[in-house]
């Protein structure tokens, strides 16, 4: 069984002043193809907008509509504004993990610096929010909070916040897709057994029988449904985080 789990293949490199080299990996047309075909995707919907709406229009504004009552029910309504923001990052996440099904892309999710840089957003929001909210001093002075002794642990788990979503995400989607690459290999490995007193000349014209229909099955929960828990977890930690930091105008005059 020859099987090789190896990080995002690089097509090409170019050299950029400052910046130095850049490489163009199999994330990096993968988001490309995301990004546009999302781009398009609303582009579409937003030109068939009709006083009579059509079918696509009326699911479309069901989605927002289901969107905007999870944010304000998660964050509050003072914390609408957001929501462009989380539905970005799910459908950013959900059709990332995806477009790995056609077999042709790699996983974006599947790449820790796609999920490692959403993270750093987020915290980058959160402080942001905080300082802004709060004050700078507030901030600062939240890490000797309940007692000065917890200031080492309470900065630690600053940085573990962001460490542990962009791990979660990953660690979930590139670990299924290892896992279906090696139930695969074993699904060859017993076809050979099973089929073993078949000569080699006919069997090498012969499908893997038991790799027909079981991975497709495989793709199906690790792909599909995992990809869809994985975008709406990291999805609701960030309102979470983000809401935590945006407290209800009346609570900040007090």
């Amino acid at each position: 069984m020859d099987i090789s789990v190896n990080g995002p293949g690089i097509y090409f490199s170019f050299d950029l002043p400052l910046l130095g080299t850049i490489n163009v990996t199999q994330t990096f047309i993968s988001l490309f193809v995301v990004t546009i075909g999302l781009v398009i995707l609303a582009l579409v919907v937003n030109k068939r907008i009709k006083k009579r709406p059509g079918g696509l229009q009326v699911i479309a504004e069901k989605l927002v509509t289901m969107l905007y009552n999870l944010v304000e029910d998660t964050m509050g309504k003072h914390n609408s504004r957001f929501a462009p923001y989380i539905g970005t990052l799910f459908l950013s996440s959900i059709f990332g993990t995806l477009i790995g099904m056609t077999q042709i892309f790699r996983s974006t999710t599947a790449d820790l610096s796609v999920t490692a840089a959403w993270a750093l957003v987020t915290t980058g929001m959160v402080w942001y929010h905080n300082i802004k909210n709060f004050g700078f001093k507030s901030w600062l002075k939240g890490f000797t909070e309940p007692i000065v002794v917890m200031t080492p642990m309470n900065i630690v788990s600053e940085i573990a916040t962001p460490v542990s979503m962009a791990f979660r995400h990953f660690g979930n989607v590139a670990g299924g897709s290892v896992l279906t690459a090696l139930i695969y290999g074993a699904l060859a490995l017993l076809s050979d057994f099973v089929l073993g007193w078949i000569p080699q000349a006919i069997l090498a014209y012969i499908p893997k029988i038991f790799q027909i229909g079981i991975p497709a099955i495989l793709s199906i929960y690790f792909d599909l449904f995992s990809g869809f828990v994985q975008a709406l977890v990291f999805s609701l930690l960030t309102m979470v985080y983000v809401g935590a930091a945006c407290p209800p105008p009346e609570e900040l005059k007090k």
